[in-house]
């Protein structure tokens, strides 16, 4: 870590460094020391953005920005020139000229790819699994002509200010004037590239069109569920568990997106797919007034723009029962039902006296999980899967901070196999959970062997159950997802709660063993890994139909009755 804080500065040295010497050499003049820093300032330039992308953000609103250093680095070549071969040398002047044509041009190809972009990624209606060949959207272009701040063409300018330098170390006055006159075709090329492009995307300038394209498409579709979604990149995985399931109901679903990004993110799906990132424009998109239901997997404040809709029934379906506060919002109570896997998910809210009605609550099971399997692998593989830090500090149930190191580190001891599969926002807001993040990867990566940490969606979490003979998690819809497996799993008490106090507090503990924060009672519990007498295992069974509902009827069943009942309203 030490040492790529000194590169970051190093490369914000520099950079900074570079101009005084650029033009230092160029007055002096010293030609071939000139061509050395202007090559080394275009390396550093490149790296910047990605070593110290704070750095260049406040050169540019120190008016700094990334074109202003370009237009230095080729004032510093002209005076250079200048110095050398004298200002009234036509090449002096053809110097001149040419990097101004090339300004004129790399700013006509800025302008034409901003308005590409404009028209093309910035629909007011993104869409996928929807056919839109009648607006004749054009494919991407090459990605080297498509930034429209022109960052990628700037660096064309690198041909004449290091051949401007070169020429007059070797006395070839004429070499910087033949090399604007490549940069200046390159940018000339673009533009020629981009022209069918653009004309082809102008038609997507007119948004009453777009929206009428697709609102006929969607009208002819007829969804009569709306799976609704906003959020950031890193909660995608709260809509992505949803998708399986609303592709195997009896109903015509469509996926709802408000952020522009998230049409990227979201996983595989057949699916239509609409991303409407204006409240206005959603609430006046009237080819969804038709739909029955609308379905919501998590409690944020766009959601008010689909709740505004009339007609719809408003079903709040979240991302995983557990114990923790999300799973008793005070806020639900502004769907028209909640849906919850079982019993469990019902006592919450009335142990919560949150304003959510009984009659309100409807038990559907947890259709996600068929997929987990119920037998042990016996292959001693312990699977910590701990949540995040939450976005308050009494919201924190993570123990990734205060026990995770120290946690793996003995699992590894221990002999077990260790598997890692922290929550995607894990280190989000607590810096200490991020730092402490990144020793745990550390040690597993040390660890080697058939250890592994899984970061990101694949392998899904479900398959890390699969390989698990033992999970340890937190106070989260992990544990509840677990208990499907029917293996034995351990909750940590960070927090060193009296034991009967903790597990009346979190029912979903009362089938697992606990962990306090000094780890005492880990060595029993892997005990227990190598016994075939299971003493916890009938236990499991009862907290199983608690938590998630009877096996029979299986959950996709009792959910897709639960979604036709509502539209048969």
């Amino acid at each position: 870590m030490e040492e790529r804080s000194w590169l970051r500065r190093g490369v914000a040295v520099a950079l900074i460094l570079s101009y005084p010497l650029l033009m230092a050499t160029a007055l002096w003049p010293l030609p071939w020391a000139f061509a050395v820093v202007a090559a080394l300032s275009y390396v550093v330039e490149f790296r910047s953005p990605v070593a110290v992308p704070t750095f260049t953000a406040i050169l540019s609103k120190v008016h700094l920005g990334i074109t202003v250093r370009f237009v230095i680095r080729e004032m510093a070549a002209v005076l250079l020139v200048a110095r050398v071969a004298d200002t009234s040398s036509r090449w002096f002047a053809g110097l001149a000229v040419g990097l101004f044509l090339l300004q004129g041009g790399r700013t006509l190809q800025t302008t034409m790819a901003y308005y590409l972009n404009r028209w093309v990624n910035a629909m007011p209606v993104l869409t996928r699994n929807i056919d839109l060949s009648a607006l004749r959207i054009p494919p991407r272009p090459p990605a080297a002509i498509v930034n429209y701040k022109g960052a990628r063409l700037l660096y064309l300018d690198a041909i004449p200010v290091v051949g401007a330098a070169v020429g007059a170390a070797v006395g070839l006055d004429w070499l910087g004037v033949a090399a604007s006159g490549v940069a200046l075709l390159w940018t000339l090329g673009a533009i020629v590239v981009l022209v069918p492009y653009l004309s082809r995307a102008a038609g997507l300038r007119h948004v009453d069109r777009v929206i009428g394209e697709v609102n006929s498409q969607i009208a002819t579709y007829g969804p009569e569920i709306l799976l609704y979604f906003s959020g950031s990149a890193d909660s995608v995985y709260q809509i992505n568990m949803w998708l399986g399931t609303l592709e195997k109901i009896d109903r015509r679903t469509l996926v709802v997106l408000r952020e522009r990004g998230m049409i990227d993110l979201l996983g595989p799906t057949t699916l239509p797919v609409i991303c409407i990132p204006s409240g206005a424009s959603l609430m006046n998109f009237r080819s969804i007034d038709a739909a029955k239901v609308s379905l919501f997997a998590a409690n944020v404040g766009k959601n008010i723009h689909m709740l505004r809709i009339p007609g719809h029934r408003s079903v709040f379906i979240g991302h995983g029962d557990s114990d923790k506060e999300a799973s008793f919002n005070p806020f639900t109570k502004v769907y028209d039902e909640v849906w919850v896997a079982g019993p469990a998910g019902r006592d919450r809210y009335r142990r919560a006296g949150v304003g959510v009605r009984d009659d309100a609550i409807v038990e559907v099971g947890r259709p996600q999980l068929a997929g987990i399997s119920t037998s042990r692998p016996r292959t001693n593989t312990v699977l910590y899967a701990p949540t995040w830090e939450g976005w308050q500090d009494d919201l924190a149930h993570t123990s990734v901070d205060t026990v995770g190191v120290k946690l793996v580190k003995a699992l590894i001891k221990s002999g077990v196999r260790v598997i890692y599969k922290p929550h995607p926002l894990t280190g989000h807001r607590d810096p200490k959970a991020l730092a402490a993040h990144k020793k745990i990867l550390a040690a597993v990566r040390a660890a080697g062997g058939g250890h592994k940490s899984v970061i990101g969606s694949e392998p899904h979490l479900y398959d890390c159950f699969n390989e698990a003979d033992l999970l340890i998690s937190d106070i989260s819809s992990v544990v509840a997802d677990f208990i499907a497996s029917g293996k034995p799993y351990a909750v940590t008490n960070v927090a060193a709660r009296p034991e009967a106090e903790f597990r009346e507090r979190y029912p979903t503990t009362e089938a697992g063993y606990l962990i306090g924060p000094k780890l005492a009672e880990l060595p029993a519990i892997l005990a227990e890994l190598d016994r075939d007498e299971d003493t916890l295992a009938a236990a499991r069974g009862k907290l199983k139909t608690y938590l998630l509902g009877p096996d029979e009827p299986d959950a996709l069943t009792r959910f897709n009755a639960a979604i036709n009942r509502l539209c048969e309203l």
